[in-house]
C-alpha cells in the first residue's frame, strides 16, 4: 500500500496534539539550530515519517510527485542517485514490488532490505558503470535524484552546482533508460537551462517542473519530470 499522507486535523496544523512545540533557546546552542529544532518537530511530514518508519521527511516528495505522474510500477528497475538517508528507496520499494531498485550515495548508510546500495561519487564514471552492473541486463525504468550540492548561500554559484549534477544524472539515464523510462531530479527555483530542457523535451515525451507538498514552502528546491523515454537523439 502506498505510504499514507499526514492528516491535517483540527487545531494547529503543526502538530498532531494541535500544538506548537515551542523550543527554548539554550545556552550553547546556535539560533539556527534552534530554529531547526523547532520547525523539526513542528513538521507534521517529519512526524508522519517517524510514524510509517521512513527515514526522511523526504519520502513523502517522491510518494506526492509519483501520485501525480506515475513513472513507478511494480515490476519497475529503478535507480536513486544520492540515495541517503534511504527514504526514496523505501517508497520505491514499496511501489516496485517485483522490481528492482539500487542506490548510490557518497555517505554510506544503514541497509534497506530489498535494495542494492553502494557508495560512491556520481562524478566518478567507475562510480556509475558499477551501478549499471547491479541493474539487470545493465537498464533501468526509473533514474531518480535528490541530489543537491552543498549550499554556498551564493544563489547562482548553487544553482550552476545543482545543474551540473543534473547533468550527470541525465547522462547516466540516457544511458540505461528503456524506451518510456522516466527520470526525475531536484533543481532550483532559477529554472533549468533551456539547453538542458531542449535536451529533455528532444528525448522524453513530457517535461515538466512541480513542487510537492512535502517541498517545504521557504524552499528553493522543485522538481523536475521526464516521461516517456524516446532514446536519447542527436540534435
Amino acid at each position: 500500500m502506498p505510504p499514507r499522507k499526514p492528516a491535517n486535523k483540527g487545531g494547529n496544523k503543526n502538530s498532531s496534539r494541535g500544538l506548537t512545540v515551542r523550543v527554548k533557546s539554550a545556552r550553547g546552542r546556535k539560533i539556527s539550530s534552534t530554529k531547526w529544532l523547532s520547525r523539526q518537530l513542528n513538521d507534521p511530514y517529519v512526524t508522519a515519517a517517524q510514524k510509517q518508519g521512513y527515514r526522511s521527511r523526504a519520502a513523502f516528495k517522491l510518494t506526492e510527485i509519483d501520485d501525480k505522474f506515475r513513472f513507478l510500477k511494480k515490476t519497475s528497475r529503478v535507480v536513486d542517485l544520492g540515495c541517503a538517508p534511504g527514504g526514496w528507496l523505501q517508497v520505491a520499494l514499496e511501489r516496485c514490488p517485483k522490481g528492482q531498485v539500487v542506490g548510490i550515495d557518497l555517505t554510506e548508510i544503514e541497509p534497506v532490505q530489498g535494495a542494492t546500495i553502494l557508495v560512491g561519487d556520481v562524478r566518478e564514471p567507475g562510480s556509475l558503470e558499477e551501478v549499471r552492473g547491479y541493474l539487470d541486463n545493465g537498464q533501468a525504468d526509473v533514474v531518480i535524484s535528490d541530489m543537491a550540492a552543498a549550499s554556498i548561500g551564493h544563489s547562482a554559484t548553487d544553482h550552476v552546482r545543482v545543474m551540473a549534477l543534473i547533468e550527470i544524472a541525465l547522462d547516466f539515464a540516457e544511458e540505461v533508460l528503456t524506451e518510456g523510462g522516466a527520470f526525475a531530479a531536484k533543481v532550483l527555483l532559477g529554472g533549468t537551462e533551456n539547453q538542458l530542457l531542449v535536451r529533455l523535451k528532444r528525448n522524453f515525451k513530457t517535461v515538466k517542473h512541480v513542487k510537492p507538498p512535502a517541498s517545504r514552502a521557504d524552499s528553493s528546491e522543485q522538481y523536475l519530470v521526464a516521461t516517456g523515454f524516446r532514446g536519447r537523439r542527436e540534435a
